[in-house]
């Protein structure tokens, strides 16, 4: 099956590191969101290579965020996590306070338990957690004491510093959750979890419903019982949904033909992933890009 990375389709950024302490895994600052990390790059669809996060607590510009807007609210908490796409519509300055860290740094010794967190894995393909005032409270006071020992940089700092980050993202996972799903924890959950993992890993690799039932060592039946159950959908609308944001992604903010972009995500024949897109959009891949592209220009 041929396969291309779309990462060279929307380009890629990575970390800039900070110019006080250099770190290129974790960064931090406050008060100008929009000066202190912005790129001219960024007013044009990209992916970070990092997560990000930002407590606004006043701003009012637009950005998108996988083809949906987003207007900036005060007190509101946003965050992206790296394959998603975005982009600004304009670079205006906000007040606030932003921390972003890379893959690495989750891969460091003690930090991989972030990775476990539903704000890290943003299964539901989140970007904005509603905050009440309690919780504004709440992150802006951890946010000030992490900002104060990340610019100090004392003894035990790494440590300090992930005491502060796993109470916020424990804090913020919770909100999450409550937000995008009250759904428990029990092994069932896990599967769909694991198998949603799965797809997000090789969805331009792999369509078919036995090759990820292979890879988590159950049978296909058992894991399509298992994710009807779960998420009410079967087993192989989960593939098809992430095929399908991927191709309005790849249609909403690339030049690319149809044939290169039913290549990039795993169809041999681009005339199938034309009827494939039609079935499941309700339009043709060019019908639907021009649609959007009036609608949102």
């Amino acid at each position: 099956m041929y396969y291309s990375d779309t990462e060279t389709v929307i380009p890629k950024f990575q970390l800039e590191p900070d110019i006080l302490t250099g770190n290129k895994m974790l960064r931090m600052d406050k008060v100008d969101c929009s000066m202190s990390m912005v790129r001219s790059d960024f007013l044009q669809p990209h992916r970070k290579d990092y997560y990000f996060f930002c407590l606004v607590r006043q701003g009012s510009s637009r950005h998108w965020i996988d083809m949906t807007p987003y207007t900036l609210k005060p007190d509101t908490f946003y965050f992206t996590v790296p394959h998603q796409v975005q982009l600004k519509e304009e670079a205006e300055p906000l007040t606030g306070m932003i921390m972003a860290f890379t893959e690495e740094f989750l891969a460091l010794e003690g930090n991989s338990s972030l990775k476990q967190l539903p704000v890290i894995q943003n299964k539901y393909n989140g970007h904005e957690i509603s905050l009440n005032t309690d919780d504004v409270v709440f992150i802006e006071d951890i946010l000030e004491k992490m900002y104060a020992e990340y610019i100090a940089q004392n003894n035990w700092q790494h440590s300090m510093m992930m005491a502060y980050i796993q109470v916020l993202m424990i804090y913020l996972s919770r909100l999450y959750t409550g937000q995008y799903s009250n759904a428990a924890q029990t092994p069932d959950r896990l599967m769909l979890k694991k198998y949603l993992s799965k797809i997000e890993e090789s969805y331009t690799q792999t369509h078919e419903v036995t090759a990820y039932a292979d890879m988590l060592n159950i049978s296909a039946g058992h894991l399509s019982e298992v994710v009807k159950e779960q998420s009410g959908k079967p087993a192989i609308t989960h593939v098809h949904e992430r095929l399908i944001l991927e191709a309005k992604r790849l249609l909403f903010h690339t030049e690319h033909s149809i044939k290169e972009i039913a290549f990039q995500l795993g169809f041999e024949d681009a005339s199938y992933f034309n009827r494939f897109f039609k079935r499941l959009a309700k339009h043709t891949p060019m019908e639907y890009r021009t649609t959007i592209r009036e609608m949102y220009q």
